[in-house]
Formats: structure tokens, sequence, C-alpha cells
């Protein structure tokens, strides 16, 4: 049986990469009786979902900063 501090880890990797089989199953095992565990995992997708918004937020804002310094565009 995996411990929590396993869990969190696959948890954590589970934002970066696919997991594999192995890993996947045992996360599901030991999420199915942990719910400590179970609340970190929303926790977790919830964070890396609101990161993933911010980033997005962030290079749009950064498009629109460099087409305002661009100035406009002079047609002739």
């Amino acid at each position: 049986m995996m411990m929590c501090k396993g869990a969190t880890r696959l948890m954590s990797l589970k934002q970066d990469r696919r997991l594999t089989f192995q890993e996947r199953i045992s996360l599901r095992l030991h999420l199915s009786m942990c719910g400590a565990c179970r609340q970190c995992d929303r926790q977790f997708a919830l964070l890396h979902r609101a990161g993933e918004r911010f980033e997005s937020r962030l290079s749009d804002a950064s498009r629109d900063d460099a087409s305002r310094q661009a100035g406009p565009e002079r047609s002739e």
C-alpha cells in the first residue's frame, strides 16, 4: 500500500506528465481509501488550472503590450 507521501508525489507528477499504468493504479487505489489525499488531488488540479489561466492571461497581456509599443501601422 502506498503512503500519502508517495501519493502526493504522483499527484504532482500527474500535472506535468502522463503517469505509467502502474503509477495510475497505485494512485487510484490510494485515493479510493484516503479522503485527505482525494482533497489534495482536487487542490492540485485547481492550482494547475489556475496557473494555466494566469499564464494565458499573462501571454495575452504581453502581446498587447508589444503591439502598443510597436505603435500604429502607417499606410502610405
